[in-house]
């Protein structure tokens, strides 16, 4: 077994692609699938670190054409990739109307465009093989209204559906395309929301006054909990599931 209890033999021989590797939920995810025994690129804009079964990218996933290359120096010097995961993301909080146009745009063109981006490039290419499995890291903001985080909830959402349509049109292709959408957790991004020593308990309680409830399961997640949701549905052990969207948030929407 893989030390986080997968087994090795849901990965072993396979090829792995994460963006958004260098930290965070990307990073977890690259680590758990190198450790179940994946060759697993790990790619972001600026830190790419190689280690292990691990082999590190740079490359921007608002640009197309770097895309594109990553993509093919991976399948080239790793081998084909038959698993993909869209973990790069961006929060750029406010209240909506006073968001502008480039915040707007910048949050949209990693968290949607960026995604999409990413996974229809190896949608592509799976499809010619008959076989692979992309998982989208999303987010509970998708699903539920939050004040202050319209663009990131919007972009979310957009990303959620886009990921929902390419899994029904890769399906007959044997391709699978799968959504986990994290609830608050404890990433740099997270931490940079937390104005005082007492974040985590704000974000556990809730807030009524934001119309945000709090976390039933009393604990913020960790990124190896949404590691492990993606690693499973990137496993043959869900070769029958696809086009679905897994809240991993400890219950924070209540599946609103």
């Amino acid at each position: 077994m893989g030390g986080n209890g997968v087994s090795t033999a849901d990965f072993a021989g396979k090829t792995a692609l994460v963006t958004g590797g260098a930290s965070g939920i990307g990073a977890a995810v690259a680590q758990a699938l190198a450790v179940a025994g994946a060759r697993v690129a790990s790619v972001d804009l600026h830190d790419a670190p190689s280690h292990g079964n691990i082999t590190g990218y740079l490359a921007d996933v608002t640009d197309p054409g770097s895309v594109e290359r990553v993509i093919a120096d991976a399948e080239r010097e790793l081998g084909p990739i038959d698993v993909g995961v869209s973990a790069a993301g961006v929060l750029r909080g406010g209240e909506l109307c006073g968001a502008s146009q480039e915040d707007w745009a910048a949050t949209f063109a990693v968290n949607a465009t960026g995604a999409f981006t990413v996974l229809s490039s190896l949608a592509r290419r799976m499809v010619a093989r008959r076989s692979g499995a992309l998982v989208l890291v999303g987010s509970n903001a998708a699903g539920v209204p939050r004040s202050g985080m319209g663009a990131y909830a919007a972009s979310k959402a957009a990303a959620t559906m886009m990921a929902r349509c390419l899994g029904l049109e890769v399906a007959e292709h044997g391709v699978r395309c799968n959504v986990v959408s994290p609830g608050s957790t404890d990433t740099p991004m997270q931490r940079a929301l937390w104005t005082d020593g007492n974040g985590p308990e704000r974000v556990i309680a809730g807030d009524l006054a934001r119309y945000r409830v709090g976390i039933p399961l009393k604990r913020i997640a960790d990124p190896e909990d949404i590691a492990e949701a993606v690693l499973f549905l990137a496993s043959d052990r869900a070769r029958h599931i696809t086009m679905q969207d897994l809240y991993v948030d400890g219950g924070a929407t209540l599946r609103a």
